[in-house]
């Protein structure tokens, strides 16, 4: 348990120390958030505060799993898992900031991406680990998929990265989510008997909670695709590697919500010529648009992602 703890602490410090070396740095450099002229007009006033803050956030996890994790060929493959995912979330970031160009990656080119990242850990998983192609059900308990445990994985990994992705939207929503979600699968992992994941899970919470320092409401950075591309896909690797896929969408309750709100939004839009069914999408702006400031959507959704990740350990001890 001391390593889980510690880890937790390393990464929270190292997010603490880099955030007032690096915020400055990016200010000057002017890699600042461009708001969309379509968003919510609170959000305005937020235009220039400095993004790419996933930079030191990923930063503090990696170097504390390295530091306090066993680099099985697990503990690799989840960090091949984050890095890659950077790594795409960084050069979306880049395109936008530096490149000027708004929307950054086109969305083939982030999907191949995604998909690349997929087709390599479903070959590791394979290879080196020996993972099987059996998932885990609630009171069936486990089913074997065969084949398509592999178009699982995909739809995991990418599915998973674009709603967290689609959830850094407000002042501390995605970070304060992710560290109660991945303090969750820290539980999941030690019960699971995953115990280097475990440290992995709680260097994302100690990242997570350090990053709030900086990115809560008013924000002084956000962590922009870098870090919650990252951060989507370290989430997808904690349910692919304790083969937890389906408690994946109940421990991330919030981040399916955010991700279906938006398909059913762009759906309707479409089938109905500009339909809209909720004021606006992702789903944390139809309340802001209600009425709700900004910090009540933040604690509401925070509070909601707790009773699902309480709700998600009950059912994985009862099954």
């Amino acid at each position: 348990m001391f390593d889980i703890l510690s880890a937790a602490i390393i990464s929270a410090v190292v997010v603490l120390i880099l955030g007032p070396i690096l915020i400055p740095l990016l200010h000057r450099l002017k890699f600042g958030q461009s708001i969309r002229a379509e968003g919510p007009k609170s959000h305005q006033v937020k235009s220039g505060t400095p993004t790419m803050g996933g930079i030191f956030l990923i930063a503090g996890v990696v170097i504390a799993t390295v530091l306090r994790a066993e680099l099985t060929a697990e503990i690799l493959l989840a960090l091949f898992i984050l890095v890659g995912h950077f790594v795409l979330g960084f050069l979306d970031d880049y395109i936008k900031v530096v490149k000027k160009r708004n929307l950054g990656l086109k969305a083939r080119q982030k999907l191949l991406g995604q998909i690349l990242i997929s087709v390599v850990t479903i070959f590791i998983a394979t290879e080196e680990l020996g993972i099987s192609t059996t998932i885990w059900l609630p009171i069936v308990d486990e089913i074997n998929l065969g084949a398509f445990y592999y178009v699982l994985v995909l739809f995991v990994i990418v599915g998973a990265s674009n709603a967290v992705n689609l959830t850094d939207g407000l002042d501390g929503l995605a970070s304060g989510t992710m560290a109660i979600a991945s303090s969750c699968y820290v539980v999941i992992c030690l019960i699971t008997g995953h115990y280097e994941l475990a440290i992995f899970c709680a260097a994302i919470v100690g990242a997570c909670v350090g990053f709030l320092r900086f990115n809560f409401h008013p924000a002084k950075i956000f962590m922009g695709d870098t870090g919650s591309l990252a951060l989507g896909g370290a989430f997808a690797a904690m349910g692919i590697l304790t083969h937890t896929e389906v408690l994946l969408a109940v421990v991330g309750f919030v981040f399916v919500c955010e991700a279906l709100s938006v398909i059913i939004q762009v759906t309707y839009f479409k089938a109905t010529g500009g339909g809209r069914i909720f004021r606006m999408s992702p789903i944390h702006h139809h309340f802001e648009l209600g009425g709700w400031k900004e910090l009540k959507v933040v604690f509401v959704f925070w509070s909601v992602g707790l009773i699902a990740g309480i709700f998600g350990l009950i059912l994985l001890q009862v099954s």
